[in-house]
């Protein structure tokens, strides 16, 4: 990771920040960074972990409140629906009555029927004297039923219409937080100096190759696997995606986050994912990575704040973070927490010839928002690196 990339991180966290935050939130005191680099990388990678944890909770409240724009603009058409039946029975009610007051009810035919001399012309008076009956049970049910369906639905369009307002606020609430963190890193990038940036940088990619050697040497990924033809489709997208910026918040076509990224693969290949990785480690079936197959999402940190879509040969397709591009990073490069499969169902590809990659597709910072902090003891970290592998 060159030092201008990771400077350029200040000018997209902003931008980022400008973009998706209606109301500026207040910046986060900005924390002098340690005097010790690794302090100094667990600390700013606790504040992308924070961002990343503040945008994926925003992405789930946008989803939740378009459904529930949606479910409440249903609960208007119903309700409307309901209003103008209750004004037909209303109606009728109202004409059934006028006809009692004015001598014409069932009971005014039943005088008319005992005086008959007719006997044929007292049958269909009696006939008519039924069909009134009915008519006036029914309207009677028609209007008690439209009454408590239409007070029915008014609750229930009030209770829609107050959880929308309740979104919405929680919605800028995440929005906000993303925001300050967001600054916060900026803020932080901005206090260190071309020597430490590129110090930061080497200390990184150490990480992440110490990590990628680890996996591979327990055998967890041997074997070759390929995909259904679903996962291809999706994979060969995401590979295509490589070069555009993250954004937070995006799911393309011009940009991407993180699982915006993936849920817009999946999708472009014929199948709905949840949209954020949270969701998609909660809801999608779990599978070991010794069954990894390319297709297969990745999820890293243990609140799954970050997702990649497997290319195969230990590689995945991500977008990284803000001032990184869609790229190919090593599957290690984020502290995994396991991976699920979108397309269970699906059958694997007889063969299979991973996309080719575009000149640069591995340049750039490999890690996306980081995760808890290290331990202390440094075979506690391989340890638990481990414990992913199965």
């Amino acid at each position: 990771m060159s030092g201008s990339l990771l400077r350029s991180v200040c000018t997209a966290a902003l931008a980022a920040a400008t973009a998706l935050a209606a109301v500026p939130a207040a910046a986060e005191p900005a924390t002098d960074p340690p005097a010790n680099l690794a302090g100094m990388l667990t600390q700013l990678q606790t504040l992308y972990r924070q961002a990343e944890q503040a945008g994926e909770t925003y992405n789930a409240m946008e989803e939740e409140l378009t459904r529930q724009r949606a479910e409440t603009a249903r609960l208007g058409r119903e309700l409307a629906k309901a209003r103008k039946a209750l004004t037909m029975s209303r109606g009728e009610a109202g004409r059934l009555a006028r006809l009692q007051y004015q001598g014409q009810s069932e009971l005014s035919a039943y005088l008319q029927l005992l005086l008959a001399r007719n006997p044929r012309q007292a049958l269909d008076q009696d006939h008519l004297i039924e069909r009134a009956a009915v008519e006036r049970l029914a309207t009677t049910a028609r209007l008690e039923t439209g009454t408590r369906r239409a007070a029915g639905l008014e609750a229930a369009s009030r209770k829609a219409l107050h959880n929308e307002q309740t979104l919405a606020a929680r919605r800028k609430k995440a929005s906000e937080a993303a925001t300050a963190k967001l600054r916060a890193v900026e803020a932080m990038l901005a206090s260190l100096s071309p020597e430490q940036i590129a110090s930061l940088a080497a200390l990184e990619q150490s990480g992440t190759d110490t990590a990628q050697e680890e996996l591979i040497a327990s055998g967890a990924l041997a074997g070759d696997r390929t995909p259904t033809e679903e996962g291809e489709e999706a994979l060969r997208y995401a590979v295509r995606q490589i070069g555009k910026p993250y954004l937070w918040g995006a799911e393309g076509p011009q940009s991407y986050d993180c699982s915006g990224l993936t849920s817009r693969a999946w999708a472009t290949a014929g199948r709905e994912i949840p949209r954020t990785s949270q969701e998609q480690w909660e809801e999608l079936p779990k599978v070991p990575l010794r069954s990894l197959r390319p297709g297969d999402l990745v999820v890293y940190f243990p609140e799954a704040t970050h997702v990649a879509i497997y290319l195969g040969s230990g590689m995945v397709v991500h977008a990284p973070r803000p001032g990184a591009t869609v790229k190919v990073s090593p599957i290690a490069a984020n502290p995994l927490l396991g991976a699920v499969r979108p397309d269970p169902d699906g059958s694997p590809v007889s063969s299979y010839t991973p996309p080719p990659l575009p000149d640069g597709a591995t340049a750039g910072p490999d890690t996306g928002y980081s995760g808890a902090e290290p331990p202390d003891d440094a075979a506690e970290t391989s340890a638990g690196r481990r414990s992913a592998f199965g």
